[in-house]
């Protein structure tokens, strides 16, 4: 036999784009069409269907940048199309198939009902089945004119990502908006030619199923008839049968589909627009699944669904149906989608808390799964914080985009820095937003990397980002590859089902310790560096408010816990985290209203806090202390006045009588408080820090070294760092000035200023107080750069095997060498509010109040002594998509601390981010809880969320070794129980001598219910 592939290949390729697609739609009428501008921003339905509407013509400009146009459509379907398959299809000027970021729209009813969006590959709206012809149809369309951001492949800055840049000019020409027939016999056929060719072109030459497919689709395009495409269509759909028909392989790989909708709730559009996209998206599936029986939709972020539940009340109970039927599987039991780096470890177990609650409440669901596909990365703490909130496995896709090393499992248990493992799965499909081509299913088999051992994979299916969500079409392709030979399987079922069924096929799947470090979007631990202080502030402010409002729920009377308030600001916190805003990866408008938002939060937070301390009862200053550990320091007065006190951990003291150990000393540039002395050069580094404890230099080079580096990545420009940045700087070294600006007994302190490239300035005041060995460095940085990453460098004379940097709930040990390409890879890592450095018998912490991106390097100097360097990332300059970011103003304060084991990292990490609070109180009580015994840190002081008035304390082990102690209550206890994160009880808690036993392993985290007597 000839091969004729070639020809086969071409013909098939040419009759399905140009004669059997394009007859799908056998007829069409157009409706009449009229249009009205909503001023400003999003209208509700009410004024919309009132307002004044204008003729409006096909082919016409409309909608303004991130504008909404409200259009009417009136038409009647024709009586002769009585017993057809008629819908709605409308093109609103689609730019490409992603029904991201650009036009979309919501098709209501005139009485305000939401039917369905139209979409790019999802542009119809069922209007009959069968007509009865004569059927009026009259429609309000939502039309939002989102622009694309995405255009130019990323590759050029744009006004476009903020509506006060974004000008007012049209963006899309309306194509069309017709009713329609649908032949079916025709759009089964296209979905037919599409599968067998598709899985065709995957399979190899030298494969006889390739042959017999194209053989067979040769001959049933012999009966196609280019004059009556529709006729035809049965017969060469009867043709095709016997191929299609062929059963799968026995030993074919499963895939598990569930229809999913990736939402970003704010990427390249605003969080009010995601609100409109869940409205559209999930319209489209509950549609779906009303036509589709066997269609199973995963969807996460509980924020999601209470947005449409307030806002859309009809798609809120037409979701609560699909639930009811199970065709709806709400997953991953967090509030959103979060990144898995930069949020704090308290809350992380509140992304579960309140996403899980939220199903709890309103569906009866208890969800068993993290459901994270894209986030940039995940910390190793996420085993044991996911298990205590009841999730027996986890999902993730994202690892597959390492730039150097492929992740060598798919299906695993992962295990967590305290031991906790729990069973994962990456896609080998790739992608969370599926659609069974033939690709992407070849792709699957191909990637699989458990092969032999296990024999199945999940693949979430459907358009996503920006939404869309399943398609009817992604139906029917999973429906022809349930068995289809040369392809894997397809099955469509929930989650929970797979991930049973891969457990008990593979109990013995490998284990991967420690974190999933993603080796791309490095850039996210630092870009938009206003929007993760907010971030750090807002998470140390809850724990204030919290710890103090509980102690004045116990001892003031009258006073009321806020629940209410608290819970509404931990849900705006809790949003902010997600994974394209937190990683600062998102347009200038959600940044913006990032940075105002939590400005809000700051404040409402400052006010509860205040409200509680007052409850307790007018006197004299005092300083609290929100810290778990016990503090010496230095606070200022009303007047600024600088005054020594000692305040034990959670608790209160008065600003009078305590005496610092050794005042300090302020000689030229040198500052001395007898535990540690400073020297600053002319150039304002740090040229010598001696620890006179341990009568040691500190440092092996210049510290607090400012580089700028070129930073201009490949591609991602908000999201990557790319390695080549390392080798074009600049150090500032040409201070403008170098000052003394106090000198007293409590505080030394020498200001430096600096300016540097397009008119930016930066100010560092340094700072050495009585007590303490830690040096603080507050920075003020006016930054007018643009694709530039500053840097702070501290090399230190340790020999340091690896750095440890505290990440939630504990820490993580990174080599310091790059003997493999893993190690290599990790040139930029992430990290909380402090870095250690030791060798056996001396440490030393780098501590910081906001930032999370480091790098760590070694080397051996020519003495033969090791200079271990660690250099945080302070600021960045990207331009895409937000051509001003980091623009401007920022401050904040970083700090090293000589002599240092981890505990103390741990204690000055708090320090330093909850400042003694200086507050008129008549005095205090005893703390809320202490507790005797090291290593056992208390993380979270609340009351129950269920009002009972039961105290909750989240505590951990934070040393990375075993832990005893006794946590003991500063009121009158009846009882304590060990919790789940929901607060629900697993176990009696042991008591002791008054208080409660605590045994920990390491790093691991436990919950108390505590009864009050």
């Amino acid at each position: 036999m000839h091969d004729e592939r070639s020809r086969i290949e071409e013909r098939v390729q040419r009759l399905h784009d140009q004669r059997i697609k394009t007859a799908i739609y056998a007829a069409t009428v157009p409706f009449e069409v009229e249009a009205w501008q909503a001023p400003g921003e999003p209208v509700p339905f009410e004024e919309a269907a009132a307002a004044s509407y204008e003729p409006f013509a096909m082919g016409t400009p409309w909608g303004p940048p991130w504008g909404t146009t409200w259009f009417r459509m009136r038409g009647e379907v024709p009586a002769e199309w009585a017993g057809k398959r008629v819908e709605a299809v409308i093109d609103l000027g689609f730019v490409g198939d992603w029904p991201g970021n650009q036009a979309e729209a919501l098709v209501h009813l005139t009485d305000g009902t939401p039917l369905k969006a139209v979409n790019p590959l999802n542009q119809y709206v069922a209007i009959a089945n069968p007509a009865t012809g004569g059927e009026t149809v009259d429609y309000l369309v939502e039309a939002a004119s989102n622009p694309d951001i995405l255009a130019d492949n990323f590759s050029k800055i744009t006004p476009l990502g903020d509506k006060l840049t974004a000008g007012d000019q049209p963006i899309y020409t309306f194509r069309s908006a017709d009713i329609a027939i649908l032949d079916e016999d025709v759009w089964h056929l296209d979905l037919d030619v599409q599968v067998l060719r598709e899985l065709m072109l995957e399979l190899g030459e030298h494969d006889p199923r390739r042959h017999e497919i194209a053989h067979a689709l040769d001959r049933a395009m012999d009966l196609l008839d280019l004059d009556d495409v529709s006729g035809s269509a049965p017969a060469v759909r009867e043709a095709l049968q016997p191929v299609l028909s062929r059963p799968a392989h026995a030993s074919a790989h499963t895939v598990s589909g569930v229809g999913h909708a990736h939402i970003d709730s704010a990427w390249l559009w605003p969080i009010r627009e995601t609100k409109r996209k869940t409205s559209r998206t999930f319209s489209n599936v509950t549609s779906l699944a009303e036509e589709y029986d066997d269609f199973i939709f995963a969807c996460s972020q509980a924020q999601q669904y209470e947005w449409v539940r307030d806002n859309y009340p009809q798609v809120w109970a037409r979701i609560q149906e699909s639930v009811k039927k199970g065709q709806w599987a709400p997953v991953g039991g967090m509030w959103v989608e979060s990144d898995g780096n930069l949020p704090g470890g308290e809350a992380v177990a509140r992304q579960f808390i309140h996403g899980k609650r939220f199903f709890i409440e309103h569906f009866g669901i208890e969800t068993k799964g993290v459901w994270l596909p894209d986030s940039f990365g995940y910390n190793a703490a996420y085993p044991q914080i996911a298990k205590l909130a009841g999730n027996e496995w986890f999902l993730t896709q994202k690892i597959s985009w390492n730039q150097t090393n492929r992740f060598p499992h798919h299906t695993f248990w992962w295990e967590g820095i305290d031991g906790t493992r729990i069973f994962t799965h990456f896609p080998p499909v790739d992608t969370y937003n599926a659609r069974f081509s033939g690709e992407e299913m070849s792709r699957a088999v191909r990637n699989y990397q458990e092969k032999g051992g296990a024999s199945r994979s999940l693949a979430p299916f459907g358009w996503g980002d920006g939404g869309g969500g399943p398609t009817r079409e992604i139906m029917e392709r999973a429906r022809r590859l349930a068995d289809l030979e040369g392809s894997a399987k397809v099955v469509v079922e929930h989650p929970d089902e797979f991930f049973a069924k891969a457990r008990e096929e593979y109990p013995d799947a490998p284990v991967w310790v420690g974190e999933l470090y993603l080796e791309l979007h490095r850039a996210t631990y630092t870009s938009q560096a206003r929007t993760k202080q907010g971030n750090r502030r807002s998470e140390h402010l809850l724990r204030e408010a919290e710890l103090w409002a509980t102690t004045a729920a116990l001892h003031a009377p009258g006073y009321a816990y806020p629940h209410e308030q608290l819970d509404r600001l931990w849900k705006t916190v809790l949003l902010h985290q997600f994974h394209d805003i937190l990683p600062g990866s998102s347009i200038a408008w959600v940044h913006r209203e990032a940075e105002a938002e939590y400005a809000r939060v700051a404040g409402e937070l400052k006010e509860l806090t205040a409200e509680a301390l007052a409850a307790l009862g007018a006197g004299g200053p005092r300083a609290f202390n929100t810290s778990p550990y016990d503090r010496a320091d230095v606070v200022r007065t009303a007047d600024g006045t600088p005054v020594y006190v000692e305040v034990p951990a959670s608790g209160s003291a008065p600003l009078a009588d305590a005496q610092p150990p050794q005042p300090v000393t302020v000689s030229g540039r040198v500052l001395d408080n007898g535990l540690v002395r400073v020297e600053i050069a002319a150039d304002g580094t740090l040229s010598s820090v001696r620890d006179l404890r341990a009568n040691r230099e500190v440092l092996a080079d210049q510290g607090n070294l400012l580089r700028l580096h070129t930073d201009l990545p490949n591609y991602w420009d908000a999201w990557d760092i790319d390695k080549h940045y390392q080798n074009r700087y600049t150090d500032l070294l040409d201070a403008t000035s170098v000052t003394v600006v106090e000198q007293d007994p409590l505080v030394g302190a020498v200001r430096v200023e600096r300016s540097f490239g397009k008119g930016s300035t930066i100010t560092q005041t340094i700072t050495v107080r009585a007590g303490s060995p830690r040096i603080d460095i507050e920075t003020d940085i006016d930054w007018h750069e643009t694709e530039k990453i500053l840097k702070a460098a501290f090399p230190v004379d340790i020999r340091a095997p690896h750095s440890s940097a505290e990440i939630q709930f504990g820490h993580i040990q990174r080599p310091t060498h790059t003997n493999t390409s893993w190690e290599a890879a990790r040139f930029e890592v992430s990290g909380h509010r402090w870095v250690h450095l030791g060798e056996p018998g001396y440490g030393v912490a780098v501590i910081n109040d906001s930032t999370y991106g480091h790098d760590v390097s070694r080397t051996v100097r020519e003495d033969g002594g090791t200079t271990t360097t660690v250099r945080l990332s302070l600021v960045r300059a990207p331009r895409i998509p937000d051509p001003e970011a980091d623009q401007g103003r920022h401050r904040f304060t970083y700090a090293l601390l000589p002599g240092a084991t981890i505990e103390d990292a741990v204690a000055e990490g708090y320090a330093l981010n909850l400042p003694l609070r200086v507050a008129e109180a008549a005095g205090a009580p005893a703390p809320v809880v202490s507790v005797e015994g090291e290593g056992v840190t208390v993380e979270a002081v609340k009351l129950a969320d269920d009002a009972s008035g039961d105290v909750v304390v989240r505590l951990y082990e934070s040393r990375g070794g075993r832990a005893q102690g006794v946590l003991r209550t500063g009121f009158p206890l009846a009882g304590a129980q060990i919790t789940d994160l929901l607060e629900r009880p697993t176990e009696d808690a042991d008591l002791a001598d008054g208080g409660v036993s605590v045994t920990l392993r390491p790093f691991q985290i436990l919950t108390l219910r505590l009864r009050r007597g």
